[in-house]
């Protein structure tokens, strides 16, 4: 109705737009800022509180959002009383979103704080409008803190705010299954995984621990009765005959109906599925302690004491390695003679002729 473009954010505030005599008669009273109005629908007992946008409305005329005229029960052209107020600063507000699809918002706190730039305070029992993705939304207010008389006004310039949510209308809970989260079949009223262990025997006892435990001997034979592949006998390919296929003529008193498969049951040998009860664990790991060593040290000392690298030299050309005599490299014989004394040194005689005792004559 406000001449001129379309201003969104007039529609979906708390703030009206009032004609420049007010703002003259404003001035000239003694009011707080800023500046906060009460509307009041004498005709229907109806009040609400705003903020003023502007002072550019025709004299004799007030422009109001869409949905503060369906709170005051209001139709163009009808008499609406203004009034200046004070309302106090607000610290708590709860909220309800009249549809489901407030959900559907990711970030509803940054929404609701850019949605409150264009309100000034807040009435409880009010249900105001925002935009927000080309898509209105419809909110509530259930509480107000601090709240001023019945109407439980306040103002929201200006202040650290704290948002509560109660639950959207017509918004329903989903129901919790009992028990474990599992999706459970319809054939015997069984889970699909397997049976539920009861809590009564042992946990091993329940899964069959011996058939999976590490080295266990069952496991083997209770994997070969559960399973029943691979289990005929192998035929060779050279010298082998197909077998002749049986008539289709059907039997007098045998059925034609294919065989039904057969209904699975629990497996009762091999690894038992672990489904095990909310809040319960398992630990069923064989434990296996480190072997250690006795005498490690005397070991080590005897490995230490052992000769290492026994054996013989050989040379490349096979044949034995001669000594040299001790008169290779002199000059002049002079090893010679060495040789000669050494002899005979070793025959009892010295050098220089002399003669032992047992060469002397008897007397």
């Amino acid at each position: 109705m406000l001449p001129g473009p379309e201003r969104e954010n007039v529609n979906h505030g708390g703030k009206v737009i009032m004609p420049p005599s007010a703002l003259d008669k404003l001035t000239r009273l003694h009011i707080t800022y800023p500046m906060l109005f009460e509307l009041i629908n004498g005709a229907k007992d109806k009040l609400t509180h705003a903020g003023v946008l502007e002072f550019i409305a025709e004299e004799g005329r007030i422009y109001l959002p869409y949905w503060m005229m369906q709170t005051l029960l209001l139709e163009p052209g009808d008499l609406l009383q203004v009034m200046s107020t004070d309302l106090p600063s607000a610290s708590f507000v709860k909220l309800q979103a009249q549809s489901t699809n407030f959900l559907d918002i990711s970030d509803p706190k940054a929404v609701l704080e850019n949605a409150f730039r264009n309100f000034s305070c807040l009435t409880k029992g009010d249900i105001f409008t925002f935009a927000y993705n080309d898509q209105t939304y419809e909110m509530a207010v259930l509480e107000t803190k601090p709240g001023t008389g019945k109407n439980g006004a306040i103002s929201v310039i200006e202040t650290d705010l704290e948002v509560d949510f109660a639950t959207p209308v017509g918004y329903d809970e989903p129901k919790r299954v009992s028990g474990t989260s599992t999706p459970r079949s319809g054939v015997g009223g069984l889970p699909s995984g397997g049976m539920m262990h009861s809590a009564g025997g042992t946990m091993a006892q329940a899964i069959n621990y011996a058939s999976i435990a590490p080295q266990s001997n069952t496991a083997a034979a209770g994997a070969k009765a559960v399973s029943s592949h691979f289990l005929s006998e192998g035929h060779k390919l050279k010298g082998s005959r197909a077998p002749t296929p049986k008539a289709s003529t059907p039997v007098a008193g045998a059925s034609t109906n294919p065989p039904q498969p057969a209904v699975a049951r629990p497996r009762t040998n091999g690894p038992q599925p672990l489904r095990l009860p909310p809040g319960k664990l398992f630990f069923g790991y064989e434990i296996k302690p480190v072997k250690k060593k006795k005498g490690g040290e005397e070991d080590k000392e005897n490995e230490d004491a052992k000769p290492r690298f026994q054996g013989q030299g050989q040379t490349l050309r096979g044949g034995a390695k001669k000594r040299p005599s001790a008169g290779d490299g002199e000059p002049g014989g002079k090893g010679k003679g060495k040789d000669v004394e050494d002899k005979n040194a070793s025959d009892g005689q010295r050098p220089g002729g002399g003669r032992t005792l047992r060469d002397t004559p008897k007397q």
